[in-house]
Order: C-alpha cells, then sequence, then structure tokens
C-alpha cells in the first residue's frame, strides 16, 4: 500500500501548491476533519477570529478584507480563504464569537453572584468590564457591527436572541430589587437606564482621545445604579451591609 506524506488543505493553499498532488489533496481533505487535527483546525480559526477583532478595530469595517486579516494574524490570504471563503463568512462568525463570549461572561458572573438582587445586578454591572471583554479592539469591533447591524439582518439574527436574552434577565433583576424596596415604577425602564449607560461608558472607552481608567467606567454606572437604588449602591459599588 502506498504511504501519503500528510499535506493539510491548508498547508497546500498556503504554499500556493497545484503539482501532482491530486491523491495528496484528497487524502489531505479527508483528514482536515479527523480528530487529532480538529482542535488544530479550531484553535487556528480562533486566531483568525481574533484578527478580524483587531483588523476591525485598526482599519474599520469597510476597510476589513481576509488580506487584512491575514496580514494581521502573520498568516496567508489562502490559509484565511480556507477557513472562511468570504469576508462576511468571516465577519459573521467573528460577531457570532463575540455575542457568545459576551454571553458567557454576564452568565458567569450571574451565577457567581449571592442569592440577591442587588448582587445580581452588581454582578451584571461589573460584568461588563471584565478586562477579558472591555478591550479598546473588542469595543471598537461591537462599535463595528452596531453601525452596520441595522443594514444586515444576518448580523442582527446573530446576536440578537442572546441580546434579548441579557435585556430579560436585567428587567427580572431590577423587578426583584425593586419589590425588595417596596417601590414602584418600571423595571424596564431602569434597566434600560441601566444598559445604555453602560453602552454610553463603552462609547467614551473607545473615542475619548484620553479615556478615563476601567475602574471610572465602572464607578459611572454604579453612580447610576443608586440613583435607582440608593440603599445598595454607591459610586464604589455594592453597599455589602445591605445584601
Amino acid at each position: 500500500m502506498a504511504i501519503f506524506p500528510f499535506v493539510s488543505v491548508a498547508e497546500v493553499i498556503d504554499r500556493g501548491a497545484g503539482g501532482s498532488g491530486g491523491a495528496d489533496v484528497a487524502l489531505a481533505e479527508s483528514r482536515t476533519e479527523a480528530g487529532p487535527r480538529k482542535l488544530s483546525r479550531e484553535t487556528r480559526r480562533g486566531q483568525l477570529i481574533e484578527a478580524t477583532i483587531e483588523t476591525l478595530a485598526q482599519r474599520g469595517f469597510a476597510r476589513t478584507t481576509l488580506s487584512e486579516v491575514a496580514r494581521t494574524a502573520g498568516l496567508s490570504h489562502g490559509l484565511v480563504n480556507f477557513h472562511f471563503e468570504t469576508k462576511e463568512k468571516l465577519l459573521a462568525e467573528t460577531l457570532q464569537f463575540l455575542a457568545e463570549e459576551y454571553r458567557a461572561n454576564w452568565t458567569a458572573a450571574l451565577a457567581g453572584a449571592a442569592d440577591h438582587p442587588a448582587a445580581q445586578l452588581d454582578a451584571m454591572l461589573r460584568a461588563d468590564f471584565n478586562p477579558a471583554i472591555c478591550t479598546p479592539a473588542r469595543l471598537a469591533a461591537w462599535c463595528a457591527f452596531w453601525g452596520e447591524a441595522q443594514s444586515r439582518p444576518l448580523y442582527q439574527e446573530s446576536y440578537g436572541a442572546k441580546d434579548e436574552e441579557y435585556i430579560r434577565v436585567l428587567e427580572g433583576v431590577c423587578a426583584a430589587l425593586m419589590r425588595v424596596d417596596g417601590r414602584e415604577g418600571s423595571p424596564e425602564r431602569v434597566a434600560r437606564v441601566l444598559r445604555v449607560t453602560v453602552e454610553g461608558v463603552w462609547l467614551d472607552l473607545m473615542s475619548m482621545r484620553n479615556p478615563y481608567s476601567r475602574d471610572e467606567a465602572l464607578a459611572t454606572v454604579h453612580t447610576c445604579a443608586q440613583a435607582f437604588f440608593p440603599r445598595h449602591f454607591g459610586p464604589a459599588g455594592l453597599l455589602a451591609a445591605r445584601v
């Protein structure tokens, strides 16, 4: 039986090889999905998605191309094309990644909070300034996608459901805390003000020439929470004695 050297499709594309390797390429294609190669393939895709986030931050949506992403990643254009085929597919998967990362971040924070709505609200607010997701590149990438969402239904589909879930949970936490305080009003409106305050602070961090610190950003959001729930919040965050 002939022994074919292992050559991945990505490597063939990287070298620009056509050559006589028809059988080699066929064998490589069959092996790219095999177990030992799967992790490597997923890792490479993750690397390209991170490079896309950086490229969006540096060049904006319109000037983000497969070639620019390849340059940022230090990889060949052919390899990017092999994994994602088109700019639209790459951007759609990048948005999906960001949406899933964001959801995983706030749900983990909420799961780790004490069983009191004030602690849960504090956890959700702090999650938005987790250094893992609150980076200049990620904020700029989110802003780029927000700017395109109205004209691209695919993007709305990608993160719309997750965004709606976040809003429902935030409204529920606000409603529970209002019941604890025995106060009337619209938890939907309170949640909306808190949410747009977070988004406004994100825009500040991304767009200001000399942005304030992440701690100051969080203090700004906590000050907003204090306006609605003064028994539970101050600029420094949760008033632990009240929980």
